[in-house]
């Protein structure tokens, strides 16, 4: 099971990846836009795209930072137990995030599913059929729900097994000392 994890892991390096690659993107456009409104023109729909950029890659983003044990965490509790005790609030975390990031997608499947029944547009110039960030954004979210469902069944098993040192390694605060 640990293997999942890691697996996992590989997998949200690679699109922690594509994410940078993509926000990088967004600032060479921005770059550009700022250059030609210099030079009296302007490609329009930056800060626009810029918004989409923003929402979609911070969806897929949280994934990383669960695998990499980034999320802000106040463990002021949990530093002072046995590792049996660690093991539980562990487990307490990735239960309510998971919760979390399922409530989130599932919710945010009715808002796509209503701009993909109604073909809503962005009111601005370059009237983007919403649907399209829409479903990276709700995409992002359902593989956070999955990446952190699986962690949690991953964390089960290990905890199960009263391995509690893998319980912390997969789900604990990262850095503690």
């Amino acid at each position: 099971m640990t293997s999942l994890a890691s697996q996992l892991r590989r997998i949200n390096d690679r699109l922690a990846i594509v994410v940078g690659l993509v926000l990088l993107a967004c600032v060479v456009f921005t770059l550009v836009e700022i250059i030609a409104r210099r030079l009296g023109g302007s490609l329009g729909g930056v800060d626009e795209i810029s918004g989409y950029v923003m929402a979609v890659t911070t969806s897929w983003g949280i994934s990383y930072a669960l695998t990499e044990q980034a999320h802000v965490r106040i463990d002021l509790l949990r530093q002072r137990l046995v590792p049996l005790g660690r093991a539980i609030f562990d487990i307490l975390s990735l239960l309510c995030l998971s919760g979390t990031a399922i409530v989130v997608a599932w919710r945010g499947w009715g808002v796509l599913e209503k701009t993909l029944s109604t073909g809503a547009r962005a009111n601005t110039p370059l009237e983007t059929p919403l649907w399209i960030p829409q479903l990276l954004w709700w995409a992002g979210w359902v593989w956070f729900a999955v990446s952190a469902c699986i962690l949690l069944l991953t964390v089960l098993v290990k905890f199960a097994s009263s391995d509690y040192k893998s319980v912390d390694s997969i789900a604990g605060a990262r850095g503690e000392a």
